[in-house]
């Protein structure tokens, strides 16, 4: 048996609650794992507000969906994008609906290896962000001697698309709260406050002008200013704010209206996986719950800052 948590209504975090589950023996091509953490991720709490569909028929439902940890049993053919996988075998999983559980039964194509270069936690928090952050930089083809501009630069997603541009050549600035300002400048960032006075500001640290924007905020004001700062709009790319695809803006992500990226991302893992061995990129873990706090875990993230990661430990 092991320990799961649900969603056992549409609403907010108070829904949850932590339930024995029987993990099914794998499949073909399926791996069954020991979660060490497991990533927490905005889109696990609104999955289950109900704000993205409200099925009956999908309650209750499994929440989370990424996890680190260990391979404990192998079913026939499991072979993950690295190969062959074996009892034993340390891995970062993603997509694993469900990851919200101390073990769990998934596609041996969801794994990779993990780093060894990366504990657990930075393991649990790695693919998700990461695989967005490296849609988000592909899709608007940043390069060395640019100037790119990172609404949000923060966050999960923020934080490591700083470090892969910064790892890549291209100038970063970072916008954050007054809070975390030195987390995005650490990463190799200019960061700067945002609210009013941003454009000025920007221009100030880059008066040769802003090559690309990502934003991972989905602010009005910060697709508008990315639209004054920005000549060409599909340089500019959102992951969250799926309601100004008029503008030109490119979109990405798993509204109906987005880039869905699903062999970048897919792809993703061995790039991340190369930059954290040659110490070229951290995920800062902000804070660690445990797997019966994941409740209050889903409201620190919900807040909107949390200044990096927020894993659940099993």
């Amino acid at each position: 048996m092991a320990k799961r948590v649900v969603a056992d209504s549409y609403g907010g975090p108070e829904v949850l609650s932590l339930i024995d589950s029987d993990v099914p023996a794998p499949g073909p091509g399926e791996v069954t794992v020991r979660a060490m953490a497991i990533g927490v991720n905005p889109v696990d709490y609104k999955l289950y507000s109900g704000d993205m569909g409200a099925d009956p028929a999908a309650l209750p439902m499994p929440v989370g969906l990424e996890l680190s940890g260990v391979v404990t049993a192998v079913g026939r053919d499991a072979r993950g994008p690295a190969g062959p996988l074996s009892v034993g075998d340390e891995v970062m999983v993603n997509p694993a609906p469900g990851a919200y559980a101390t073990e769990l039964t998934v596609p041996a194509s969801s794994t990779a290896p993990k780093p060894p270069e990366l504990s657990w936690e930075e393991a649990a928090g790695l693919r998700l962000a990461g695989s967005t952050a490296v849609h988000a930089l592909t899709v608007i083809g940043v390069s060395a001697g640019e100037t790119l501009l990172i609404h949000g630069a923060s966050g999960g997603v923020g934080l490591l698309a700083v470090q892969i541009a910064v790892a890549d050549g291209v100038r970063v600035i970072g916008t954050a709260s007054e809070e975390h300002l030195g987390v995005v400048e650490r990463y190799g960032a200019t960061a700067l406050r945002y609210g009013e006075g941003l454009r000025e500001r920007v221009l100030e640290v880059a008066p040769g002008g802003v090559d690309a924007v990502i934003d991972t905020s989905g602010k009005r004001e910060a697709i508008d200013l990315s639209l004054e700062l920005v000549p060409d709009p599909s340089r500019i790319v959102s992951i969250l704010a799926f309601d100004r695809g008029d503008t030109g803006i490119k979109l990405i992500g798993g509204a109906p209206n987005a880039d869905p990226g699903t062999e970048i991302r897919a792809a993703s893992w061995q790039r991340l996986a190369d930059l954290a061995r040659q110490g070229e990129l951290e995920v800062r873990v902000a804070r660690t719950y445990a797997l019966s706090e994941a409740a209050e875990a889903d409201r620190f993230v919900a807040e909107g800052h949390p200044g990096g990661k927020v894993v659940l430990l099993p």
